[in-house]
């Protein structure tokens, strides 16, 4: 030792300041001042001490809305095997929506083919997720609370400021609670592959504010052994917390599983690997993160299914009784 606290010490003693912090806040009659229009006595959280703030303020991670796109043979920032999220609709150009921006703003609310959809991503949970913004009560348009529960991200609707839990897509706070999203079938590629298969594809243009697109504030995130601000149980089976598992309803493959054996059937499911796609959450630039590969996830018929890849502890959160498929 040279008298210095290792890095990781200071991470958790960090860790730890946050949590004292946000437990001591986690009381609606703190939060009112800056949600007068939510309506925190409907709720399904049983403890508000689940609810913590990762930081940034209402509106502090500024949500997109309407982006603009062009050609995929125009782009010339993004590096081919830069992470993307594909949205491909029926009857539409395919759509990519590039992992260097959602990093930044974690939600674009956008319309595609008539279809309002909210395209996510929380990066403390390597969470992708598409839905669509249409409910029974009318069709939302989402920004980001800056509260983490479970160390994901809390979303919210500018209609009616109820709070939403975006790995699952469900209302939890306020009017809408109980309310759920439906999700749309997409998928996390390299840059490469997606044009590559869509020449005349569209990609989802910088937005216009002042961010460092193409670096990854979240440097080394997923090698750690601990999640940012997650006090729940680690997954089962000695599976390490940041392993990327593959999530399809409440079943969880992991990715390492899938690419080793060259791909599964299972549980009437294709679930496929190809190499190429840089983590978004490991070199401080984007580009230069170890491959972790893509995967497809399709159904009997070969079509595109729902699918998320999460990081392994955030599926134990949300689905503690989920299944996990591990190898025979």
């Amino acid at each position: 030792m040279n008298g210095s606290t290792p890095m990781r010490h200071v991470f958790k003693l960090f860790v730890a300041l946050l949590l004292m912090a946000g437990m001591a806040r986690a009381n609606p009659d703190f939060w009112q001042s800056e949600w007068p229009e939510t309506d925190f006595s409907k709720t399904s959280v049983a403890s508000w001490t689940e609810i913590l703030s990762g930081g940034p303020p209402k509106d502090g991670i500024l949500a997109l809305q309407n982006p603009k796109f062009h050609k995929a043979g125009a782009e010339r920032k993004i590096k081919d095997n830069e992470p993307v999220i594909t949205l491909e609709i029926d009857g539409q150009t395919p759509r990519a929506y590039p992992i260097r921006y959602l990093t930044w703003h974690e939600i674009v609310n956008d319309k595609v083919g008539g279809v309002p959809v909210a395209v996510t991503y929380c990066p403390l949970c390597n969470s992708g997720i598409i839905f669509d913004r249409r409910t029974r009560h009318g069709t939302l348009t989402f920004g980001v609370t800056g509260k983490l529960r479970n160390s994901d991200m809390v979303m919210y609707d500018h209609e009616t400021e109820s709070w939403w839990q975006q790995a699952i897509g469900e209302a939890i706070v306020g009017d809408l609670t109980g309310t759920t999203l439906k999700s749309i079938p997409g998928w996390m590629e390299s840059w490469g592959q997606f044009k590559a298969r869509n020449p005349q594809g569209l990609v989802m243009t910088e937005p216009p504010h002042s961010r460092r697109y193409g670096t990854n504030p979240y440097r080394g995130y997923d090698r750690s052994n601990q999640p940012f601000l997650y006090r729940g149980e680690l997954p089962p089976h000695g599976i390490p917390a940041l392993a990327r598992v593959v999530r399809v309803g409440d079943r969880a493959w992991l990715l390492t599983r899938i690419r080793d054996e060259g791909g599964l059937h299972e549980a009437g499911l294709t679930l496929s690997w190809e190499g190429g796609q840089a983590s978004a959450l490991d070199a401080g630039v984007i580009s230069e993160g170890r491959d972790v590969g893509t995967i497809r996830v399709r159904d009997g018929q070969g079509r595109d299914v729902v699918h998320d890849v999460m990081f392994a502890f955030a599926f134990h959160a949300f689905w503690p009784n989920g299944k996990w498929m591990l190898a025979k």
